[in-house]
């Protein structure tokens, strides 16, 4: 380090206070390392003393001593052990910064703790993360090593308390009061803590070059998924992310604390575990509490009748008397303010302020208004001027602090608090008016949310001297306001407390008595001024007193920590007003002054004292200063809250007299609000100091904290509720949030008021010890209530900060909150890294972090993240802004670095998994034996298709009319181009009839011809996506898994795409020479077929369909010349397709009713097709739509993809559209062609999109097929609207269906997936019992058509499974008909509408595929709903998927905005699919936008996604693994 060979003490006193604000920079994370180095080095430099050898320094390595030894080695002495840490921690330089947390048993608590995980050896998966995503980290690898030891603490001596094991049982530790309390000073004795070791270990991965993942060929719906999932899908179990899975589930198998009820109920009140009373649950055992008087408030005769008059006093009679001295920000002197001064000022302002703000005729101010005071801690004399000057104009000053930017934490909430007290005014100084941020014209600038301010500035050269007969009117103390303080809630909202001039008197009065103030005494007040105890000692009641003020501003404390010490040893100062952190930061800096004395000190109030860890500070400022001249005897701690105002302060006490008490109580016992002593380990204890008495003139119970202010039992913790004419009035204009906290009846355990006066709540939890002490262990505010049990924020900040902090985290810069997830409270942790701290460090302390908590407060933590430095919202005094830091959590705007999610951990009240009864699903035949009409639905009629007309249609195209195509290719040159490929089929490949043919071709008409070639020559067509010439290595064995499985005798494609087929890049994806025979069909010669091919029936195979499900699973289908025949006419009369008729087609021509439309429709109805291929639209968006405009089309059909890709690239274009007059009026049917639930979010934004230019909302509608029958329902252009219901969305998880209104919580809307074809029939079935269902009940969707194919087009010969889903019947009801499954759940419902035909309309509505859901805790769920949810969850998701892993969820989300954000979407992932979905995300996967693979239909292929997971294909920004 820099100061090798430097003597610090020995250098000169300004180069130390240097040193000294440095290292407080660098605690409170001002300053990175490298920056404090380098100024270290720097302020160092010229005090080098040069050596040739060098040792290396003796505190710099401290090795961990073995933890045999330890045990037998005598504690070191308290003092000793300080100065060890201080020099350890000078050496390392991070100065720790946060007061509050300091103890040595707590660190020991903790090291145990986590002792008892070390056997456990349990592995925690590291997240993985891309480097771009965290580039502060130096460290390369990203898999922890396979074990890591934790060193010895080394700023151990913290906490003078610590924390639970399991609770004590309640009648065995129930004792006298006086049992617990332990009247030592120490709270018990400490011994050095073991190292202890966790193991994050993680066995490293050999790289495996991995292939892209295939579909597979397993045309199985039977069989389920679960298994198949479980042997990885080939994909090798050594991989890395296979690693982690395997930890994660390592982690996992460890039961959850709390024990799983055993039911599950429908209704979302009752969808959580009721939690069971806990027998061993310790219970309050006390009698009721006696409400504690104070001593009587005493009658002195020369107090004034307000404090004005103490001022006119001690101005008149006491002038040259000093009343302020402020310090500039070196700790010098920089001005004593006078008592005679400070009135003489203070009436100039109350002068100018009544009769010097407007013109003559018009006041500005009256008596009773609001005005701010806006002044910075570093001007305490322009403040006391301020504050008296308008106590003198009879109007109220409302501080508040110096806003420095429109972003400041929590800036509007001060401007609600400024609007609700009405305040149009704001006083300042100049310096500080300069100082305010400005707009360009330079004026103030408008703050969100203030209202509109008029500022004056209060410099004396501003003021007007009043004339010699005006006087300020000084009435006697009324119940009129005199100042109001302001107070941020746990909510952040900020509120004005109104304290009422008698109030503030009679509190001075009290504080006076209390703390025995005399006249002319010396205070040192490091506090903060302008509200809390540094208003009420060191400017009110100082002046009643005429009492010499020393205030200490906090930027002095930064520069020179021990300068208060110093004030109290120059002056003899003989009270001082601190805070724990004052305490700690004057013992960092003790050492550079030897000669201080605090021996004038009779009061060292302690200002946060009812904080539970003030003890630590106390005690160890006392080790220290004790040899300064300190007594015991003179530290006061107190309590305060703004409503209430003091509520104790502990006496000063004599020398002799008993030394203060200590509590010693067990941590388990407070969770549960109950007081026990710790008998039994004192790692489960949190040792307390009282807090002193009630306040003189004061009334005090304890009432539940929660429900009816009931009073509590002597052994129970409540909160403190005080009955005192030395309170707050009410807030300020809020008269109903007033009622509540300042209009508080207690009553008994019956309900019954206590009396009639009324308590004001202090928001301080404690109880009443021996001797009718207080003592408080906590806040409200502070208080994390998680499954009925409290915790203390501060307790937990404690308990991170004792597991090895200074490396990873500033200790001052934590935050812990509660967050409202799945009916709980959940915990989350938030803290700044130091910039230096690795990723690995950084893991290893968070894990460390979670056992500790988990172990002692028996809490599981939800989240833990880690933000870069200097980057958690602040308030003015430096502190973290819990609120604002808790709504950047929220809304994804915290940016972590580092993020660790526990929902396995902590949420325990999941519904039980649902256990499936076997049998018949009774509810459901019952409901068809009452009577319940089946639910089945049915087209109109075919009609009767004469033979001729059959024979014709399959037969002959050269007699089709002039059907036009894009490049305008009649029927008869289409004839004659199909002619030529069947030559060359006989000719060239010597095809045999019956033989299967790839047609690989791009879309377009080259596609038509060689299908119907194939038709002429009795050859069945096999029609292929051609791979993509930028991404063979993916596409290409697709082709080939086809061609394979089709026994494909023949490829037909162009001359490209053979060149494609045979070239180089090919031969790295596939065996480029065992392809068939390649014809390229660019320039056939002019032949013609001996004959054209006549089916002999109208059963042979026509074409086979190809396509690759959204599981995966590659399936072929035999599509028949009768289905060809049949789907074509009903198409026809569906969409009244003649041939007058034009239609533009955007869609994939490769499988399903694309293909039907794009290549056969056309033919059979002799209408026109435009046809525009998709991947057009990605050079020019708007093409399709124009075409549709241009030749005024009325029907057109698209996919998802096309609307998606109309409505990314036309989104902002629609004026532009409208100026190239584009009209889309003319649309009367826009059909989206798609084999899935009907997108109705994405068709409602087309629709209003496009409105602009002329789209008919009604236009828009969706078609359904699948791989059975390529056509259920289609709109068409007669017949009612497609109609939309909402279902219940946890119904449908449990197979059922219950219809409810829109807007309904949980509900989902569904859309009628078009119109039933003419010819088909569909009946809903339980796909387990294959009996039908009634109408709107959810079953799987079975089809009887004409056009239904033929079967699977298989090479196993699978016949059961064929039978299975193309022939199979129902098991009651109509056994007859042969039914095909389509794999799809849905339902019908009987609508009011009206058919054509005048019946009521029965419609259709899909819910989803069943090879596409997820069984997760033995409820379905559909992925989509999933996605949909986490879409919403934060802007910059833009797509995302799920799936599952060895019963894992993993969500995959791209992420559209910066990679900062990505670490933002973990808890919002998590939160989301919680709530809505009662499932705990297992991983989260971000990855760059593009990474989910789409097929054609717009369809996300999920087990591709999964595939490319499991192999480490994807690349992914950041992996996050929930615990």
């Amino acid at each position: 380090m820099a100061d090798r060979g430097v003597d610090v003490s020995a250098l000169p006193k300004e180069v130390r206070d240097q040193l000294a604000e440095l290292d407080l920079e660098l605690s409170e994370g001002d300053i990175t390392q490298k920056g404090y180095e380098k100024k270290r080095t720097k302020l160092l430099a010229p005090y080098f003393i040069h050596s040739p050898v060098e040792p290396p320094p003796q505190n710099d390595v401290q090795p961990p001593a073995p933890s045999s030894s330890s045990n037998h080695a005598p504690p070191p002495s308290s003092s000793s052990r300080y100065r060890e840490r201080r020099s350890r921690r000078t050496h390392r330089g991070g100065g720790t910064r946060d007061d509050r947390y300091r103890s040595d048993i707590h660190t020991e608590a903790v090291q145990a703790a986590l002792a008892k995980h070390k056997e456990e050896k349990m592995a925690l998966p590291m997240p993985t993360k891309r480097r771009s995503t965290y580039v502060q980290s130096p460290i390369q690898a990203r898999t922890p090593p396979d074990s890591s030891s934790g060193s010895e603490d080394e700023t151990s001596a913290r906490r003078q308390s610590a924390v639970v094991a399991p609770p004590p049982s309640a009648n065995s530790n129930l004792q006298s009061p006086d049992s617990w309390i332990n009247r030592s000073v120490q709270g018990s004795s400490t011994s050095s803590s073991a190292s202890s070791t966790l193991s994050h270990g993680e066995a490293k991965p050999q790289p495996q070059s991995q292939a892209q993942p295939q579909p597979q060929y397993k045309p199985h719906r039977g069989q389920s998924r679960s298994s198949m999932m479980e042997t990885a899908d080939g994909v090798p179990v050594s991989s890395r992310v296979s690693t982690k899975i395997q930890q994660l589930l390592n982690t996992l198998k460890r039961p959850k604390r709390p024990p799983l009820s055993e039911f599950f109920t429908d209704d979302s009140e009752e969808i959580v575990e009721v939690p069971q009373p806990d027998p061993n649950t310790p219970k309050p055992e006390g009698r009721q509490i006696i409400p504690v008087k104070g001593e009587p408030l005493g009658v002195v005769s020369n107090w004034p009748p307000a404090l004005q008059a103490a001022l006119a006093r001690w101005g008149a009679t006491q002038g040259k008397s000093p009343a302020l001295t402020a310090l500039d920000i070196t700790g010098r002197v920089l001005y004593t303010l006078t008592y005679g001064k400070l009135w003489s000022r203070s009436v100039k302002l109350a002068y100018t302020l009544l009769n010097k703000l407007g013109t003559k005729n018009e006041q500005i101010l009256k008596p009773g208004d609001r005005v701010a005071l806006v002044y910075p801690n570093s001007d305490p004399g322009m403040f006391w001027v301020s504050f008296y000057g308008c106590l003198l104009a009879e109007v109220i000053p409302v501080p508040i602090e110096v806003p420095l930017s429109r972003k400041d934490a929590g800036i509007s909430q001060v401007g609600f608090l400024l609007g609700s007290c009405g305040v149009g005014l704001a006083l300042t100084s100049e310096i500080c008016l300069k100082g305010l941020p400005k707009t360009p014209t330079g004026e103030i600038l408008q703050f969100k949310g203030w209202p509109r301010l008029k500022w004056v500035v209060t410099d004396s050269k501003y003021l007007t001297k009043p004339s010699k007969d005006w006087q300020p009117h000084i009435p006697t103390a009324n119940t009129d306001p005199a100042y109001i303080e302001y107070k941020a809630s746990k909510d952040s909202t900020v509120v004005g407390v109104a304290v009422s001039k008698v109030a503030m008197l009679t509190h001075c009065q009290a504080l006076t008595q209390a703390c025995n103030y005399c006249e002319g005494e010396t205070l040192v007040n490091v506090l903060d001024f302008k509200k809390d105890m540094g208003l009420w000692h060191g400017v009110l009641t100082a002046v009643m007193n005429r009492i010499h003020t020393i205030s200490v501003p906090y930027a002095v404390m930064k520069a020179c920590p021990l300068s208060w010490v110093q004030r109290v040893h120059i002056h003899k100062a003989r009270i001082a007003l601190v805070k724990c952190r004052d305490l700690h930061w004057a013992m960092m800096a003790h050492r550079d002054q030897r000669d201080t004395s605090l021996a004038s000190l009779r009061m060292l109030i302690v200002a946060d004292g009812a904080n539970p860890w003030s003890v630590s500070s106390c005690d160890a400022f006392l080790n220290v200063f004790q040899s300064h001249g300190l007594k015991p005897e003179v530290i006061c701690p107190c309590a305060t809250s703004p409503e209430a105002m003091t509520v104790a302060i502990r006496r000063p006490g004599v020398l002799g007299t008993p030394l203060p008490a200590r509590a010693i109580l067990s941590m388990g016992g407070l969770s549960h609000g109950v007081i026990r002593v710790n008998t039994e380990d004192k790692n489960s204890a949190l040792t307390v100091q009282d807090v002193g008495h009630v306040m003189p003139g004061a009334l005090m119970c304890i009432v539940k904290p929660d429900g009816p202010p009931q009073l509590c039992k002597t052994d129970e913790i409540g909160e403190i509720i005080i009955n005192s004419r030395a309170g707050g009035t009410m807030y300020y204009n809020l008269p109903g949030v007033t009622k509540n906290t300042f209009e508080v009846i207690p009553v008994n355990a019956n309900g019954v008021p206590i009396g009639e006066i009324p308590f004001v709540r202090s928001g301080l939890l404690g109880f009443v010890g021996p001797g009718s002490l207080i003592f408080v262990v906590g806040k409200i505010e502070g208080l994390l209530m998680v499954s009925g049990r409290r915790h203390n924020a501060d307790d937990l900040v404690a308990t991170a900060l004792a597991v090895e902090p200074v490396k990873t985290v500033y200790r001052g810069r934590i935050a812990v909150f509660s967050v409202t997830v799945f009916y709980d409270e959940r915990v989350v942790i938030v803290a700044e890294q130091r910039p230096d701290a690795s990723e690995e460090d950084s893991f290893q302390w968070m894990s460390r972090v979670l056992q500790a908590i988990d172990s002692i407060h028996q809490v599981g933590l939800y989240c833990l993240a880690l933000v870069p430095a200097n980057t958690l919202p602040k308030t003015p005094l430096g502190g973290i802004h819990i609120s604002d830091t808790k709504q950047f959590f929220l809304d994804g705007n915290l940016h972590p670095c580092n993020i660790l999610m526990c929902p396995h951990t902590c949420v325990t009240n999941l519904p039980k998994p649902r256990q499936k009864q076997p049998g018949p699903a009774s509810v459901m035949v019952g409901n068809l034996v009452a009577g319940k009409r089946i639910a089945q639905a049915a087209g109109r009629d075919l009609g009767m298709i004469e033979d001729q007309d059959l024979v014709r249609k399959h037969q002959y195209l050269t007699e089709a009319l002039n059907t036009l195509y894009s490049v305008t290719a009649s029927c008869v040159q289409l004839h004659k181009r199909a002619e030529k490929i069947a030559a060359a089929l006989t000719e060239k490949g010597s095809i045999n009839t019956g033989e299967n043919v790839v047609l690989l071709y791009p879309p377009g008409i080259d596609l038509i011809a060689a299908f119907y070639g194939c038709l002429y020559a009795g050859c069945v067509p096999v029609n292929v996506r051609p791979p993509h010439p930028q991404n063979l290595a993916a596409t290409l064995p697709t082709v080939r898994m086809i061609i394979d499985v089709s026994k494909a005798a023949c490829i037909l494609t162009t001359q490209n795409l053979m060149r494609t087929l045979r070239s180089k890049e090919a031969a790295a994806s596939v065996n480029i020479k065992t392809w068939p025979m390649i014809i390229d069909t660019d320039d056939l010669p002019r032949r013609r077929p001996p004959q054209i091919y006549k089916p002999p029936t109208a059963e042979m195979i026509a074409y086979l369909d190809f396509s690759v499900s959204t599981t995966g699973m590659l399936t072929g289908v035999k599509i028949s010349h009768a289905a060809v025949s049949a789907l074509c006419r009903s198409v026809k009369l569906q969409c009244e397709l003649y041939s007058s008729r034009q239609i533009a087609i955007c869609l994939d021509p490769y499988c399903g009713l694309g293909f039907v439309l794009w290549c056969l429709a056309s033919v059979y109805s002799g209408h026109q097709s435009i046809l525009i291929p998709p991947f057009e639209l990605e050079s020019c968006s708007s093409l399709w739509l124009s075409t549709l405009s241009q030749y005024r089309i009325r029907d057109t059909f698209c996919s998802y993809s096309v609307m998606e890709l109309c409505i990314k690239g036309l989104g902002t274009q629609t004026d532009l559209l409208k100026a190239r007059g584009v009209n889309l009026s003319c649309v009367r049917s826009c059909v989206v062609i798609a084999e899935e639930r009907p997108r109705l979010a994405l068709t409602h934004s087309f629709s209003k999109l496009f409105k602009d230019v002329g789209l008919s909302s009604r236009a828009v509608s969706t078609a359904f097929g699948s791989r059975v029958n390529l056509a259920i329902c289609l709109q068409g252009t007669t017949g009612p609207d497609p109609c939309t219901v909402y279902v219940d969305m946890k119904s449908l998880r449990h197979d059922r269906l219950r219809l409810v209104e829109r807007g309904a919580p949980q509900s989902l809307p569904l859309m009628e997936s078009g119109k039933i074809l003419p010819g088909v029939r569909v009946i809903i079935v339980n796909p387990e019992t294959r009996g039908p269902l009634g109408d709107s009940h959810l079953g799987e969707i079975w089809v009887n058509s004409p056009h239904n194919a033929s079967g699977y087009y298989t090479i196993y010969g699978e016949e059961s499974l064929q039978a299975d889903h193309f022939n199979t019947k129902l098991s009651f009801g109509d056994p007859q008909t042969l039914w095909a499954r389509t794999g799809y759940l849905g339902f019908v419902k009987r609508t009011e509408l009206l058919e054509a035909s005048g019946d009521r309309h029965d419609a259709l509505f899909v819910v989803g595929s069943l090879d596409e859901t997820l069984e997760l805790r033995g409820l379905r769920y559909h992925p989509t709903d999933i996605e949909t949810s986490v879409s919403r969850a934060h802007r910059s998701i833009a797509e995302s998927a799920v799936f599952t892993w060895t019963n894992l969820l993993v969500v995959v989300s791209e992420l559209c905005g910066s990679e900062q954000d990505a670490l933002d979407l973990v808890p919002l992932i998590t939160n989301v699919v919680l709530e809505e979905h009662h499932l705990i995300v297992g991983v989260v996967v971000i990855v760059d936008p593009g990474v989910i693979p789409i097929n054609s239909r717009g369809e996300k292929q999920r087990m591709h996604l999964r595939d490319s997971f499991l192999a480490d294909q994807l690349d992914p920004i950041y992996v996050a693994y929930n615990m």
